[in-house]
């Protein structure tokens, strides 16, 4: 886990949760899963579903007036703050906790809410184990790494064409030898 890039993150999720700017949202959760992917570190891979949550339940603002909806943001922006301060402070072990205090925070909600938002996460984890798919990570590796299953993560890579890329494309030859030769010039 890269802690500047990740406390850098969390300020901005913050900021962007309060301002209920949800382009915002996505796209620091997007930021954090290409880190995730790269380093296949299970802290921002948490956080990267959060924040994607985040940015669709923001997204609805019919979630907004449900019972619970005020309470759940106070409480959400009060672990952002306790991991933020975990994070300063090199507490990995508070920082774990407070991920997972943010994801007990939906199952403590009642009623419609609760069930919208349980759906957003489940949602947000196979997207983004897609995203973190497309980095090139194996898919059994990655739906470990987001806890869904490799059925759910083969059928929503197949239909959104992430797994028609073709990887072994290059650039021809005289092409990657000129490129090349301009970079040792």
């Amino acid at each position: 886990m890269e802690k500047e890039h990740l406390l850098t993150i969390l300020k901005e999720v913050k900021k962007a949760f309060e301002d209920k700017d949800v382009v915002k949202l996505r796209e620091l959760s997007n930021q954090t899963i290409h880190s995730a992917s790269v380093e296949q570190d299970d802290v921002s891979i948490a956080f990267a579903v959060v924040v994607y949550s985040l940015s669709k339940i923001t997204e609805r603002t019919n979630y907004q007036e449900y019972p619970g909806w005020k309470s759940f943001m106070v409480k959400f922006l009060q672990h952002i703050d306790r991991s933020l301060q975990a994070l300063e402070r090199n507490n990995e072990k508070k920082l774990r906790k407070e991920i997972k205090e943010i994801e007990h925070l939906i199952d403590r909600l009642t009623g419609k809410l609760k069930m919208h938002v349980q759906y957003v996460f489940e949602k947000a984890r196979i997207n983004k184990a897609s995203r973190i798919y497309e980095h090139g990570i194996s898919m059994e590796r990655t739906a470990k790494l987001l806890g869904v299953t490799i059925f759910e993560l083969a059928e929503y890579a197949g239909r959104t064409g992430i797994s028609d890329v073709d990887l072994s494309k290059t650039l021809p030859v005289d092409k990657r030898i000129k490129y090349v030769t301009e970079i040792f010039q």
